[in-house]
Parts: C-alpha cells; structure tokens; sequence
C-alpha cells in the first residue's frame, strides 16, 4: 500500500506520532510519503525522513509574553479558506503523482478534502474535537469552531484518536464523540513504542520543554530565574526555536536532540506545556509533570485537569505564575507518584491498531 501523511505542523507532537506510526507501516512493507510545514517539516528532514514533500499552512497559531493569543491567531488566520483551499490542492497534486491508497491527516483538513475529491480513503487523527475551557466552559467562538470542525471531519472514513481507551485517555475532555458516531472513533492508544529498558532511569534533572515557538521564550527565561537561585536543581531544557535561552552550571540549554528519551529517563521531573505526546512520554517514563498551562490554551488546560485527575502532576497557571511560585510547585510536583503507566502501555498496541484502520481503509481505493 502506499499512504500519505499530512502533518500538522504547529508544534513538534503531530510529527513525532506520525513518524512513529509512519515507519511502523514501513516496517510492515508499505510505501509511506510524508507531508508537513513548519515545524514538522523541519523535525520530519531532522529524523532522516525519506518521501518528504511540504504542504502549505492552514493555520497560523500566534502568542505574546509567553503564552498563546486567540486574537492574534484568529487575525493571522483570517485567510484560513483561501489556507485550506491551497492545503487541498497541494494534496490532491501528490494523490495525482503517487497515486496513494490513502491519505492520513494529523489535524490538517485541506487533505480531507482533496481525499474525498479524488475518492481516495482517508483518515483523519486528532486528540481535540471539542473546544471547551476548564468544568466545560464555552463560548460563542468556540461553539461555532464545533459545530464546523465536527461536520467537517466527518467527511473522514474514521477518526483515530491516539490516546488510550476510558478509563486512562489523557485527552478525555477534549473528546466529544457524537451520539450516532461511536463507530467512527477509534481510541487506538498512543504511537509512540518507548522500551523504558534500554534507558538509565534516575532522579537527576529537572526536564524543560515547552517547543519551539518564540512566544514560548519568557518561560524559558522564568526557569532560569529559578535555576539561579536553586543550585541544587539541575534544569534541563529543550528549545527549537531560533534563539537559545543562555545556559549556566544548572541550567544546561539544549536545541535539537536526535533522542530525548534519554534526557527524560534521567529526570525526577518533567516542566511541559500540556501537549498530549509530551505527557504520553513522561507518563510511560513514570515522571511527575507540571503543567505551566496557557491561560487561552483549552486543551491544555483539559490535559492539565486529567493528569491531576491521575495523581500523576501539578499544574499552575502561567498567566500569573511568579519565580517564587514556580519554584513551590517544582517541590509539590517531586512528591506526586504516579501510577506505574508503562503497564498501561504494554496492554496496548497503538500503532498496531492504527495501522490496522489504515490498511482497512486503504483496501477500499484498491477494491
């Protein structure tokens, strides 16, 4: 078979689960093209990827001070139509050349349509369906991007979720599945296969990665405020952005790692955004997070609620969060003990069930 990944390219986690689900079906005998912008593209060429193409930005995810800006998105992504359209063609151009048997879209909705266009099978993977803030909260935004999002992406064969099944899905309350629809989510479990075995586990570092946007830096700046007062933490951060935050003897700045896994082992804590990946690897390495959430951020904010939940971190809001407060809620974070998670993991499969959806699918252009 050959498949065709369209990869979100806000953040580094769509990429890192595509990569991984990717040479999964590689290792089974498939022909796999990748697709990306952004980040993703340059995270995809950083792994070596072979099949390598650029899509176009649907779109632009904007901040200030630190944190994400719904009004700035919204206003860089006024062009969003005109985004999707020029997303779909590109699309439906490679679908054209290489003839795939199926498109796999990470939260990239151009490559939707260009599938159902060509009528070839398509699944789309997503861990947020449904914009809500902390107990539910909406508003009118948020309502309308519902409703449009969930019509639209059913125009998908099925819709992949990958995360793991009730009652251990990190990503719960950023899941709506639509009475009528339960066939046409999967909870697959998450992609990513971590032998914590071939790692040296220890209680070391404080690990630090919020990615790569610019916007993300004053946090950066924030730790090391603490780092210099705290000389008996050694902080460990990881930053793709252009501009490096300085290091120091405790605070050790890290841009691109070819193996993160190696620098998480070693950690007695994990500081992150709330992104599903990043939580879904500390989980696996048995690392209490704290969750520096984005006060406009609702999937992270619903993430941050779920791992409280758990008893596997803390979280704070970063709106307001001050060096003296960062610095509690690191010694808060080092007394969680969260539950043995890599058991969870080992009962589940994800990119062996995903993989299956996919080749389902696929069967279908060939028939």
């Amino acid at each position: 078979m050959k498949i065709l990944f369209v990869v979100c390219g806000e953040g580094l986690g769509h990429a890192s689960r595509c990569l991984h689900l990717g040479h999964y079906l590689q290792q089974q005998g498939h022909t796999v093209h990748f697709a990306g912008y952004g980040k993703s593209y340059t995270f995809m060429e950083q792994h070596m990827c072979g099949n390598l193409h650029r899509a176009y930005r649907e779109v632009c995810l904007e901040g200030e001070n630190g944190f994400f800006s719904l009004k700035k998105t919204l206003w860089c992504s006024k062009w969003i139509l005109f985004a999707m359209l020029r997303s779909a063609l590109t699309v439906r151009r490679l679908i054209h050349e290489y003839h795939f048997d199926c498109v796999v879209c990470d939260t990239m909705y151009g490559g939707v349509l260009a599938a159902r266009i060509e009528k070839t099978p398509v699944v789309f993977i997503t861990n947020q369906n449904h914009f809500n803030g902390p107990h539910g909260a909406i508003n009118p935004v948020w309502q309308v991007l519902n409703g449009i999002i969930g019509r639209y992406i059913r125009l998908s064969d099925q819709i992949i979720v990958p995360d793991y099944p009730a009652p251990d899905t990190v990503s719960e309350y950023n899941i709506v599945v639509p009475k009528g629809e339960e066939n046409l989510y999967a909870f697959t479990g998450p992609f990513i296969e971590i032998d914590t075995e071939r790692y040296t586990c220890a209680q070391e570092t404080i690990f630090t990665s919020f990615g790569g946007e610019p916007y993300k830096l004053p946090m950066y700046e924030m730790l090391k405020t603490v780092a210099d007062r705290r000389k008996d933490l050694l902080f460990e951060v990881f930053y793709t952005g252009p501009v490096l935050p300085d290091s120091s003897e405790n605070f050790v700045s890290h841009g691109y790692v070819p193996n993160l896994y190696v620098h998480l082992a070693r950690a007695k804590i994990a500081i992150v955004h709330g992104g599903l990946t990043t939580l879904h690897e500390a989980l696996i390495f048995g690392k209490p997070v704290l969750i520096i959430m984005d006060p406009n951020h609702p999937e992270q904010q619903n993430n941050a609620k779920k791992i409280m939940d758990m008893g596997a971190g803390t979280s704070v809001d970063g709106r307001n969060v001050t060096p003296d407060e960062l610095e509690k809620k690191i010694a808060e974070t080092m007394k969680c003990c969260p539950l043995p998670f890599h058991i969870v993991h080992r009962a589940i499969n994800g990119r062996k069930n995903a993989t299956k959806i996919i080749i389902k699918a696929a069967n279908r252009r060939q028939t």
